[in-house]
């Protein structure tokens, strides 16, 4: 399942991204804001798509604030969750093949549809590639968050 959450900055790119979601046929559920409220708070739903992308192996969520980061840090602090920001669908080629990302950061102040619509493809479809050194990696992440990993 896709879960996409977005506040105020993020509501419009977010209303965007469900209509081609939509034509696309890809199944989403929308953590809100439903609705636009310009004293809404970024953390909220990004608590909400992080802990549902958490809820079974192959979830995946989409985030939007002003700057994409802010609900990065948030789903970041989910053990997990491997969230990151893009700005090209290059960067989330690479993000899904190297780094295993389950949750892709945008802008909302900064991001267009069509340069959305060229980034979702890649992050639904391309799969991690398992080789090696991206597993070491993607392993020690885990054992940072678990508390067991010291650097060499």
């Amino acid at each position: 399942m896709l879960y996409i959450g977005a506040d105020h900055r993020g509501f419009y790119l977010k209303e965007q991204i469900k209509k081609y979601l939509d034509g696309k046929k890809i199944s989403y559920k929308d953590m809100g804001n439903t609705e636009y409220n310009k004293d809404d708070d970024y953390p909220d739903f990004a608590y909400l798509v992080a802990r549902l992308v958490l809820r079974s192996g192959g979830n995946r969520g989409i985030l939007i604030c002003g700057s994409g980061i802010g609900v990065a840090i948030v789903a970041n602090k989910f053990r997990g969750i491997r969230a990151g920001c893009a700005r090209t669908a290059q960067e989330i080629k690479c993000a899904r093949n190297d780094d295993n990302i389950n949750v892709l950061c945008l802008s909302g102040d900064e991001m267009s549809i069509q340069k959305v619509r060229a980034m979702i493809d890649p992050f639904l479809g391309i799969p991690f590639s398992l080789a090696k050194r991206h597993r070491r990696r993607i392993e020690k992440i885990r054992f940072i968050e678990e508390g067991k990993w010291k650097p060499k």
